[in-house]
């Protein structure tokens, strides 16, 4: 609920809400760039190149052969290499492909740190921040700190044990903040947006069917995440059948809890049929939008006709790189089309 004050307030002289949603959408933007390296870095399986966390030393790259020679060293320590990189026959020249998208997603996560932190601290002193969204601000700040810890823990849960890939729950607890990070950025900046066209301070409520709809769509993203950390992509090539058949082959053994979270084929069939699901939850979401802003519901049916195009082009190639990324990152494009309609539904409201 907003409350009575904040609603009647209007926006005053001093308070600079549209350059603040301007500023919101950008980072928003570099967000959509981090999950885009994101999904380079874990397609070409760089994400545990990098076997130290240094949130400020880490930002140079290694610049002698011998600094190059270290890091390879530190690499070669991991199960990843001695059970998959090293047999292969990976050289230096290879290990610095592979790091330079660890180290580029990584320096991307520091680059929308400093761009949020230092101009948030810029509005504060000069007094540019409408009543209310301080909190917001500072909380969508501690996100992406969250998200460069939950970055880490998942890094480290590749370099332990007999691991030679990193934990698909860690990978994708990362994912879905990022996501939730990139859906609080737009939903604010529409507000801050809403707040410069009217001058009056009534932020946007979460209606009934959006939440609905955020479930379902919560639920497809998290399948697809889970797909990507347990390579389930590779099940199949085919479509709509696997393993020539609708539902593939799918052992029980190890329990039903373990085969809904583990088995990379359920996984993969969940995540492609339960995808027609959310496309229904958000063909209803968008009708309901057209007569209040034609713009958002359109960009919602293109979002999703678009994803789903390109999950089953990545399917039948056998997760192309280029296909792959794509996908991924028109899902976080339509996460952002999600919270424009959402958030028209909650001006209405």
């Amino acid at each position: 609920m907003v409350a009575q004050s904040a609603v009647a307030r209007p926006v005053t002289g001093q308070t600079r809400p549209l350059a603040l949603a301007r500023w919101l959408f950008v980072i928003a933007a570099m967000v959509v760039l981090m999950v885009t390296v994101g999904g380079i870095t874990r397609l070409t399986e760089s994400g545990l190149s990098i076997t130290q966390w240094n949130p400020v030393t880490g930002a140079v790259p290694p610049l002698s052969q011998a600094d190059w020679q270290h890091e390879f060293e530190l690499y070669q320590q991991t199960p990843e290499y001695r059970n998959v990189s090293g047999p292969a026959g990976m050289e230096l020249s290879d290990f610095k492909f592979i790091f330079f998208w660890e180290w580029f997603h990584r320096l991307i996560g520091r680059l929308i740190g400093m761009v949020f932190a230092l101009p948030l601290a810029w509005f504060w002193l000069k007094g540019a921040i409408p009543a209310g969204y301080k909190p917001r601000l500072l909380a969508l700040l501690a996100l992406g700190g969250l998200q460069g810890a939950f970055g880490w823990f998942m890094v480290r849960s590749g370099l332990s044990g007999e691991m030679t890939d990193v934990s698909h729950f860690w990978l994708s607890i990362h994912l879905l903040t990022a996501f939730f990070t990139l859906a609080g950025l737009v939903w604010t900046a529409l507000d801050l947006r809403q707040l410069a066209r009217t001058g009056r301070n009534a932020p946007a409520r979460l209606t009934a069917l959006a939440l609905l709809v955020a479930g379902i769509l919560f639920v497809q993203l998290l399948l697809g995440a889970w797909v990507a950390g347990l390579n389930a992509g590779l099940a199949s090539d085919t479509w709509p059948l696997m393993q020539g058949q609708l539902m593939p082959e799918v052992g029980w053994s190890n329990g039903v809890f373990w085969t809904f979270t583990h088995d990379p084929f359920l996984i993969h069939f969940l995540h492609r049929w339960w995808a027609w699901v959310a496309v229904a939850a958000l063909v209803v979401l968008a009708r309901r939008l057209r007569p209040l802003d034609r713009r958002a519901s359109v960009a919602i049916h293109t979002a999703f006709g678009t994803q789903i195009l390109l999950g089953i082009a990545t399917v039948m190639t056998g997760v192309a790189l280029w296909l792959a990324v794509a996908h991924q990152v028109v899902g976080a494009l339509l996460v952002v089309a999600f919270t424009w309609g959402a958030h028209v539904l909650g001006r209405r409201a």
